[in-house]
């Protein structure tokens, strides 16, 4: 379960980031492609599995990411065919974090997420929000 949880926040995240914009025509926006640099990187990782690791490039793209693992208790089940599963406690990584860059407008986007039992949840002003 880790190991998926790791691998779906890290593949959301860089399709993400890697989403180019179309405009309304159906054409792509041209825009100049300038190399950035890291200009800061912090990794911290603990005995204990959680970690925090964050960058900053020249262009202004800025990611935090911070991990730990936490239990949560899995209540008793029955499968389709009848085995009973007790109660039991299992170990999940909970990822919380941010990243932020400029549009190609000069607009700075911000998306913070959680990543954890209850799936992926992103938050930010660029997205759009479900009906109440």
């Amino acid at each position: 379960m880790y190991k998926f949880v790791c691998v779906l926040c890290s593949a959301l995240l860089l399709t993400y980031v890697l989403a180019r914009p179309q405009d309304a025509r159906g054409g792509s926006i041209t825009t100049t492609t300038t190399a950035a640099s890291i200009i800061q990187q912090d990794n911290v990782n603990n005995a204990d599995g959680s970690f925090n690791s964050s960058y900053e490039t020249s262009n202004g793209i800025r990611v935090e990411n911070i991990g730990y693992l936490k239990k949560i208790i899995i209540p008793k089940t029955e499968t389709v065919d009848g085995q009973v599963i007790d109660e039991h406690e299992e170990l999940v990584l909970v990822q919380t974090g941010s990243y932020s860059y400029s549009d190609p407008e000069g607009n700075i986007i911000t998306l913070r997420y959680v990543a954890d039992e209850n799936g992926f949840q992103p938050e930010g002003d660029h997205l759009p929000v479900a009906p109440q």
